[in-house]
């Protein structure tokens, strides 16, 4: 093996990670490459050799890195040799967090993000419901909380659209604002009972005000649309029923591949798959018998506050079933709590200027320390949706109690968002090693979210605990990034340009993290907190060969610049997924 060039790079600073055995294979016999990769600039994220100009792949595993010379040897008759021509080579990226199969239906429903106004908003639906005269839901994705001047209702919408049923998702997915047609259709216009958590919200005229907050609540209007099978996974953590038909599945299929294949086009050759079921594993395991899979996918188990305890056999079940390198359970998801911007969110204080209004945690803390401690117990990892910082507060209470009553492991269990936190809770992070699963470009004003309404709602006194990243770190935390999509645009490239550029509001710190160390949260940080680590997030020898050439030198981009990059090659496991 050729010595690798190990000219100087930032060395990105790892935070709360335990030292990992050197896994690097060396072929000892000359091997010729399937392809090579040449005239780079390689950014390996593996401390101990981080810089290369040339790699060289053999099937699905990375055979070599080093120089151009020796590399472009081991090329034969069959080698394809790509010249990347000065531009940046790194591992593909790992996606912490997404809803694969949410974004990929959702690709086909009428994007509203950015848009203001009624008259705008009336244009881009009727301009949608021309050209879609069939479908049964008009459906649109992006929608913002100060959309309009006064709260939405079913009115708003009945006067844009009134003879068909149309609906507008927030962009957080937490919110769903629905016409009078969607809510008679849906069977909820009179109201419905709903689960801790989740509200048909109603006025004073008796009947649905098309206010629909979190997922069962606005799961009978999302299944106007004929997607309520691909929604079970977050809505109710269950599986459809009947079991769909051959060509149910394939029509379900289409649109997780229509994802896949946006994910692609950004560079994503890994991704953590933040809602699902077996259902969700099914279609998965179709495409990769298809050969249509081009990303590792992680899937969890949703388990539900309404659920018992046994319920966690089909998590285990789950994780027995599916566990190859592209397919894989092996986690439970749950949500503690829901967003700020609704006031759903569960604090520690009152939310200004509403007097005892603080919501609640959907798992009270005595019984998610119950079910943290049965999961941790089984061996899974646990990833838990907090935003609020009595969410974040409650979650590591659980952590902290399954580990007192089960010993330590490598669990790696996960907070995902932790858009508020108590300045005490921060070190008990990296005390306990729990990853901190945050998306910077969910900040407000970051990238796509604007400043109001949520910086008000949380309150100026509290800006400084909120939508930390250099603070986490700093404290000990292990840090993964991520979009969240549907909610927040998939392009690796606006979310790293988001995460440096990104504000710093009045009495807070500065949360950005350096490229180098936002690269890697985006790959080895990633893979680590997914247990990848031994497999992908890094270019060594012997790993899997997942890979993004981006268009031009990112470490030679201003950070504003960024975003105007763009991905030029895509590779997972040794099969270009994406080529411009």
């Amino acid at each position: 093996m050729q010595s690798l060039d190990t000219s100087p790079l930032e060395q990105p600073r790892v935070f709360g990670q335990r030292a990992r055995r050197n896994l690097i294979i060396y072929a000892e016999d000359p091997m010729t490459a399937t392809m090579i990769l040449t005239n780079a600039r390689i950014l390996t994220m593996d401390p101990a050799r981080p810089r290369a100009s040339a790699i060289a792949l053999a099937g699905d595993r990375i055979l070599a890195l080093g120089s151009r010379a020796p590399i472009e040897a081991m090329a034969g008759p069959g080698t394809e040799v790509i010249d990347c021509k000065g531009a940046t080579l790194m591992p593909g990226f790992v996606e912490s967090h997404l809803h694969l199969v949410l974004g990929g239906a959702e690709l086909a429903h009428l994007q509203i993000g950015g848009l203001h106004g009624h008259e705008a908003l009336a244009k881009a639906f009727r301009d949608f419901a021309a050209k879609h005269p069939d479908r049964p839901l008009l459906m649109a994705q992006g929608g913002s909380y100060s959309m309009l001047d006064h709260e939405m209702s079913r009115h708003d919408l009945d006067a844009i659209i009134a003879d068909r049923p149309i609906a507008i998702t927030a962009y957080d997915h937490h919110t769903v604002w629905a016409n009078t047609a969607a809510l008679k259709a849906a069977g909820i216009l009179n109201g419905a009972d709903m689960p801790r958590g989740h509200e048909v919200v109603m006025g004073a005229d008796g009947l649905a005000t098309g206010e629909l907050r979190e997922f069962e609540a606005f799961a009978p209007v999302i299944a106007l649309g004929g997607e309520a099978r691909l929604n079970l996974g977050i809505a109710t953590g269950g599986e459809p029923s009947p079991w769909p038909t051959d060509a149910e599945q394939a029509i379900d299929r289409a649109k997780v591949a229509n994802g896949l294949a946006h994910c692609a086009r950004h560079g994503i050759t890994s991704m953590v798959n933040m809602d699902g079921n077996r259902y969700t594993l099914e279609l998965l395991r179709g495409l990769q018998r298809e050969g249509g899979l081009t990303a590792r996918v992680k899937v969890p188990f949703h388990f539900k506050p309404h659920m018992d305890l046994s319920e966690l056999e089909r998590a285990s079940e789950m994780t027995r079933d599916y566990d190859d390198e592209w397919v894989c359970a092996g986690f439970v998801k749950m949500f503690m709590d829901g967003v700020v911007d609704s006031r759903t969110a569960f604090m520690l204080n009152d939310y200004p200027g509403h007097p005892g209004h603080r919501s609640e945690p959907l798992f009270p803390g005595p019984r998610f320390n119950e079910v943290a401690t049965e999961i941790d117990r089984r061996g899974l990892q646990i990833a838990v949706h907090a935003i609020g910082d009595g969410a974040v507060r409650t979650t590591i209470d659980g952590y902290e109690a399954a580990q007192k009553a089960n010993g330590v492991r490598d669990s790696r269990h996960r907070i995902e968002h932790i858009e508020m936190i108590d300045p005490a809770d921060i070190p008990r992070l990296g005390a306990l090693g729990i990853t901190a699963s945050v998306q910077p470009v969910h900040a407000p004003g970051a990238m796509d979210f604007d400043l109001l309404p949520t910086i008000e709602t949380i309150g100026l006194a509290r800006l400084k605990d909120s939508y930390l990243c250099r603070t986490l770190a700093e404290g000990g935390a292990p840090i993964a990034f991520a979009s969240d999509w549907p909610v927040t645009d998939v392009s690796v490239l606006r979310g790293i340009k988001g995460a440096l550029t990104r504000p710093t509001y009045d009495g807070a710190e500065d949360q950005r993290l350096s490229l180098m160390e936002t690269l890697y949260a985006y790959t080895a940080g990633g893979a680590w907190a997914a247990h990848w680590d031994r497999l992908t997030g890094t270019l060594r020898p012997g790993m899997a060969a997942d890979i993004v050439v981006l268009s031009g030198d990112i470490e030679n981009t201003a950070p504003e610049a960024i975003d105007a990059m763009e991905v030029a090659l895509t590779i997972a496991g040794g099969r270009v997924t994406y080529r411009a």
